[in-house]
């Protein structure tokens, strides 16, 4: 089955797995911005990776989501804070039997997007991958961790989810095909946010939870944190949560969170949709999120850049 696909938002996860699927031949459309969009339309679309590089010399890109015509597949790769316009930019791409799947950083992204798009057209899930633009045109793979999950917010069985799971799967891509979704945004959402919480707070990249056990008690609490907050919300985590979140980390030496780069470079963060979402959620519930509460405080100055920026660079 040859399908359509859109990438909304052509960044590390964007670029990295449409560039991957657009490869291996299929038919990827990437909507993206500014210069990292001139230099695609340019130069195309290269890709670092341990997993092996990759160039595609020519791409189509546009920032223009109408000239690409409804789609059977959205892959909706924005920053949080960018998910209400987002949902309104993509209305073209969105046909009757459309699936926008959502490859977000959040644990409420998918009901924002339902709240926006309705019917059945949203899609829960998880791309497991450090990697982020190093420059236009360019984005780096940091590890040999790079997967997608992805599954119908009611568990359903699914005819177009199937259809993109082959087209992953032939692209060389570690694909699953999950009944419970919630479960693993929930478990991705426990390995980003303490892996976020301790660079972020130290500005080291991810060997810092290795080399210094004072950092990993940080990211330990801010794990347990969030496997407390699911099991209040209901959602039912796998006894090893804990250990198996804190194994996976050790992937991730010699990567920086998202939000790390982001504040490195001066540029609005994702705090708000990460532990600003925590904090809420967690007050709403009666649950203690001390760690969470404290990197959200030492954090806030520079949701929008630098203290003293009014707006994002």
């Amino acid at each position: 089955m040859s399908l359509k696909i859109a990438v909304m938002g052509a960044g590390g996860i964007g670029g990295y797995y449409g560039g991957r699927l657009a490869v291996a031949g299929a038919d990827v459309s990437f909507i993206a911005r500014g210069a990292h969009l001139a230099a695609m339309q340019k130069n195309g679309l290269r890709i670092i990776s341990p997993l092996g590089d990759a160039h595609i010399p020519e791409v189509t890109a546009t920032d223009d989501p109408a000239t690409v015509g409804v789609v059977d597949i959205v892959m909706f790769c924005v920053k949080l804070y960018d998910v209400d316009e987002a949902c309104e930019l993509i209305r073209p791409l969105i046909g009757p039997n459309t699936a926008v799947i959502s490859f977000l950083n959040g644990i409420d992204s998918e009901d924002r997007m339902q709240a926006i798009l309705g019917g059945n057209v949203v899609v829960g899930g998880t791309a497991q991958i450090p990697s982020n633009i190093i420059e236009p045109g360019v984005i780096e793979h940091k590890a040999p961790l790079a997967a997608l999950e992805f599954g119908e917010l009611d568990g359903r069985d699914s005819e177009r989810l199937r259809a993109f799971y082959d087209v992953c799967t032939d692209a060389g891509i570690q694909t699953f095909l999950v009944e419970n979704i919630e479960t693993a945004i929930w478990l991705k959402f426990a390995i980003l946010v303490p892996f976020a919480t301790a660079c972020c707070l130290t500005r080291l990249p991810g060997k810092v939870l290795i080399e210094e056990p004072v950092v990993q008690e940080i990211a330990v609490g801010a794990m347990q944190e969030i496997i407390a907050l699911a099991e209040a919300k209901g959602v039912q985590l796998p006894p090893d949560a804990l250990e198996s979140r804190m194994a996976m980390l050790s992937n991730f030496a010699n990567a920086m969170p998202s939000m790390l780069v982001d504040l490195l470079a001066e540029k609005r963060i994702e705090l708000e949709g990460l532990h600003g979402a925590v904090v809420r959620m967690a007050k709403a519930l009666g649950v203690p999120v001390p760690v969470h509460q404290v990197a959200y405080a030492a954090l806030k100055p520079y949701v929008n850049g630098p203290p003293g920026i009014a707006s994002a660079k």
